[in-house]
């Protein structure tokens, strides 16, 4: 009769952690009611659940009945082959029945910790998950020295079933809960966590936080350049130091190459302004990835509870406006939000609304500044630069919409509808018999990524029945930053190849710019504004103006100065050896049928008839 009742009682205490562990109660309360009902059927037996962390140290995981200091003293010790019961067991993966602690060579030197409790002896069953793996161990205790009997070994086989379905269960949702919450590559919690860290402390009072928005600079560029393992390295590697210097803060990845850090208990905008300081120093040191070496650079924008919003959507977004200035003005660098920023924002996003129309409506237009040979002042070709009509009729500058197309699908369409417009203006040129030399129209580091750069200009060209000699495709050296060094390499090859002259604008400005010359053979080299502005003898500037102008020529290439706007400039750079030049001393950019008037007063065939600088725009007044 006793033996029916108790198996009645073991199947009521399985089907009491089952409904426990259905419920969802935490992994440590199921194993309490599971403990506490294995001691109220097994009459003078002290349970144990013990689990092992990833480092195979012991987690005394319930232990209801054992003294709160001997459960304290168990809990990071080492599985090994003579620790105790419960340890030997995890290192062997089977059962270890201690009858006698106090003599047992498995106890020797943890004795102490059991006997001062009255613990003589102890039973411990491995606790296995599906894969075989040791999980932890199901453990009896007794104040007697004395192993188990049969019932009790029953009642232990029943525990471990359900010890080892519980720990399962509890693996799978916090494998779930990482998933949902957690950033795999970093290990930083994730936008999901982000989101609701966020919502929780916009809620309470006082709003005592501060909220950074960090990008990684140029991780595109790693990419491209290095491959996807170089770029995730770089982000793991920003993830780590981040989480190392944050302090009490958190540091959250929010998406591809955006972190966030909340910051607790921070009331004044110092705070943040040091923590920045110590991010950016942070990243500094060079990261090694096979060999190539790669210098963190992260951007950084910042924003106040309470003084910068109240709510979490208007703190992020005021977060958000400070690190799109910060980029825009200060990449590599900290900017804490302030309400002028917003209405820059605002600005922006307007002029991106602009471009967008502008594309799908066909309004895209080119003006042109003409190329003058510096000697006879006669216009021996063409820049064309973007312009949009608006609605209202009005030229809208690129000045206006340039940070609008800094995006690379917009960049694409926009070099496409300048493309058309472009190839359209040199036939109508040249059905009329205008003679307009060349015409070179600027292409953005999304053109060369994008793969189809060659065919989309012949393809143009092509339709216009325009020659792709007569056609100048003027590159930035930050097109070298944008796309791979071989990519680059093969589209301008393919380019020059049929026919197209390749031109480096700006040049100067960029980082290692004679390198570039080595790597990227061009036919033109466009001297940077801000070098003509200092082009004179006896200036640093004008030393490196001539070096340049040299190295120019002895590389076959030629030469156009960009932003002559004295005659002193003109005939300095003339002197040097540069031939050619465009700049407000000549003229500003103009629309297509202005040019076409220009073309045939003062283009190449006209040389005789070539005015004083000044007068080209007087003339066509």
């Amino acid at each position: 009769m006793r033996g029916n009742r108790s198996a009645e009682r073991l199947q009521s205490l399985q089907n009491e952690i089952l409904e426990s562990v259905a419920r969802g109660e935490s992994l440590s309360t199921s194993m309490e009611r599971l403990c506490l009902g294995a001691e109220a059927i097994a009459e003078g037996a002290i349970c144990s659940v013990v689990t092992v962390d990833a480092e195979n140290r012991l987690i005394a995981l319930a232990a209801p009945s054992l003294p709160g200091h001997y459960a304290a003293a168990l809990s990071g010790t080492l599985a090994g082959p003579r620790v105790g019961s419960c340890g030997t067991a995890i290192y062997r993966g089977e059962a270890v029945c201690v009858t006698d602690i106090a003599t047992d060579p498995l106890w020797q030197g943890f004795e102490h910790l059991a006997l001062p409790f009255g613990l003589q002896a102890c039973w411990s069953s491995p606790i296995k998950a599906p894969d075989g793996r040791v999980v932890g161990t199901f453990g009896f205790y007794y104040d007697r020295r004395r192993g188990p009997d049969d019932f009790e070994r029953q009642i232990v086989e029943t525990c471990v079933h359900l010890c080892a379905i519980a720990i399962e269960h509890d693996e799978v949702q916090s494998r779930n809960h990482r998933l949902a919450y957690y950033d795999m590559l970093t290990g930083l919690p994730n936008r999901v966590s982000f989101n609701d860290s966020i919502t929780r402390m916009t809620a309470r009072s006082p709003l005592d936080f501060g909220l950074m928005l960090i990008d990684i600079d140029h991780l595109k560029v790693t990419n491209d350049t290095l491959g996807h393992a170089a770029g995730d390295a770089l982000i793991a590697a920003v993830g780590a130091r981040l989480r190392a210097v944050v302090g009490e803060a958190i540091a959250y990845r929010i998406g591809g190459d955006e972190f966030a850090v909340l910051l607790p208990h921070c009331t004044h905008a110092a705070q943040m302004r040091s923590l920045a300081s110590t991010i950016l120093s942070a990243m500094s040191a060079p990261l090694d990835h096979d060999g190539h070496g790669i210098i963190p650079s992260v951007t950084i924008g910042s924003a106040l509870a309470g003084e910068d919003g109240e709510d979490s959507v208007t703190l992020r977004q005021n977060a958000d406006f400070a690190l799109y200035h910060a980029k825009e003005t200060r990449r590599g660098g900290y900017v804490r939000f302030r309400d002028g920023l917003r209405t820059s924002m605002i600005r922006r996003l307007q002029a991106r609304r602009d471009v967008d129309e502008a594309l799908a409506e066909g309004r895209v237009i080119a003006y042109y500044q003409p190329v003058i040979r510096i000697d006879t002042h006669e216009i021996v070709g063409l820049e064309a630069l973007a312009r949009m009509r608006m609605p209202d009729g009005r030229i809208a500058p690129a000045k206006d919409f340039h940070g609008a197309i800094v995006d690379p699908k917009v960049a694409h369409r926009f070099t496409g509808q300048m493309l058309q417009a472009v190839a359209q203006d040199m036939a109508a040129w040249q059905r009329a018999g205008i003679a307009f030399g060349h015409v070179g129209i600027n292409v953005t580091s999304a053109d060369f990524q994008k793969g189809d750069l060659v065919q989309r200009v012949l393809r143009t060209l092509e339709r216009a029945k325009v020659s792709p000699k007569q056609l100048v495709v003027e590159i930035t050296e930050q097109v070298f930053m944008g796309g791979r060094k071989d990519g680059v390499a093969r589209t301008i090859a393919a380019l020059r190849e049929r026919g197209i002259t390749v031109a480096l604008d700006d040049f100067g400005t960029g980082f290692a710019s004679l390198t570039h010359l080595l790597d990227f053979p061009v036919d033109i080299i466009k001297i940077d504004r801000s070098f003509t502005a200092s082009a004179r003898t006896g200036t640093r500037g004008g030393v490196i103006v001539e070096a340049m102008i040299g190295i120019a020529k002895r590389l076959g290439m030629e030469t156009i100065a960009e932003g002559i706007e004295t005659q002193e400039q003109a005939e300095w750079l003339r002197s040097m050896g540069c031939r050619m030049g465009q700049g407000f001393l000549y003229a500003q950019a103009v629309p297509a049928g202005v040019v076409a008037e220009l073309l045939q007063r003062f283009g190449r065939k006209h040389a005789s008839e070539a005015p004083q600088p000044a007068g080209i725009i007087a003339s066509a007044a």
